[in-house]
């Protein structure tokens, strides 16, 4: 784990932007600054931190642990679809094959919980049973598990938009994929989130929720893109906590961007309106807790040094550029 004064140290050099011309055409998300050209998209993760579908604020190595974390999850995975990497030049970087990205994500989740208007806990608290074509039971208290984990899908909004949870048989009446790839995706998606669970519990941790995004390469093959099972896409608990913290009504222990999320609830701030100043021992919070989910999840050891990303990726894409 890095210290506290590495983490300070950093704030000055987080990747905000990047610049690139050569790499080909630019799209902007909200975390990621994306590149294609000649088949390829290059991907760079910024330390940009995303809340309630805005960009909040600047976490130092925050885009580090999400490309790595990402790999990391790549890898383990690639045996139940293809995923789009191609390389991993620099710890910020992921070329990927370039793919129709279909818009829509597909959100699996394994426990009645959330904090947004989106999430199925802020729903069912007002009394909604049918969420997303799932047909809940009464009776369910915040975090309890569900018999099996539910499928959610949202639409991808435009840039600056809301995304929208609808039901699997709304993704197909609004044309995004066909019924056939849709449940091909689902099927995926439910076998990514299993695996993803099963590793996760091997470190004593529990994957609550998690998003996926899929895309069409040139073949015109469903393949998985993205990212997978980060804490920007994935909320964590400690599994040895659970149930004690379950029966006490207590909220759990989390190992992701929750914290932030609930310091901005906290303070009124649900995305929107003007977003609250985040001071920097919140920033190194978010960062420790970014780290430690790294290091807990895939058992290694998170190492980063202090020092302006923008120019080291620039030195690691020389040959792209």
């Amino acid at each position: 784990m890095l210290t506290e004064t590495q983490l300070l140290s950093q704030l000055p050099f987080c990747l905000k932007n990047t610049d690139f011309p050569t790499l080909g055409e630019k799209y902007e998300g909200k975390v990621r600054d994306n590149y294609t050209k000649n088949g390829k998209r290059v991907i760079i993760v910024t330390d940009r931190l995303s809340a309630f579908d805005r960009v909040i604020t600047l976490i130092p190595f925050k885009g580090q642990v999400l490309n790595q974390m990402a790999k990391f999850w790549f890898d383990q995975t690639s045996d139940i679809i293809t995923n789009h990497i191609i390389e991993v030049p620099d710890p910020n970087v992921i070329i990927g094959r370039e793919c129709k990205l279909l818009e829509m994500e597909m959100v699996v989740r394994g426990y009645l919980t959330g904090v947004t208007t989106t999430s199925v806990w802020y729903n069912y608290e007002r009394g909604v049973r049918d969420f997303c074509g799932n047909i809940l039971p009464d009776g369910m208290k915040k975090n309890q598990k569900f018999d099996k984990p539910i499928l959610t899908p949202s639409t991808k909004a435009a840039h600056g938009g809301h995304d929208e949870s609808v039901s699997g048989d709304e993704i197909v009446k609004k044309g995004i994929v066909t019924q056939e790839q849709y449940d091909f995706i689902a099927d995926a998606s439910l076998k990514l989130f299993q695996r993803g669970v099963s590793i996760a519990a091997k470190q004593g941790i529990i994957l609550v929720d998690t998003k996926y995004e899929f895309g069409i390469d040139s073949d015109g093959k469903i393949i998985l893109i993205d990212e997978i099972h980060t804490p920007d896409s994935s909320r964590f608990w400690f599994a040895n906590e659970y149930e004690k913290r379950l029966a006490s009504g207590e909220e759990q222990k989390k190992i992701d961007k929750e914290y932030l999320r609930e310091w901005l609830a906290d303070r009124n701030f649900r995305g929107e309106g003007e977003i609250p100043t985040i001071p920097d021992d919140i920033k190194i919070e978010t960062a420790r807790r970014y780290i430690e989910a790294f290091e807990l999840i895939t058992g290694q050891t998170f190492t980063a040094e202090v020092g302006d990303v923008s120019a080291r990726i620039s030195q690691n894409l020389q040959k792209y550029l």
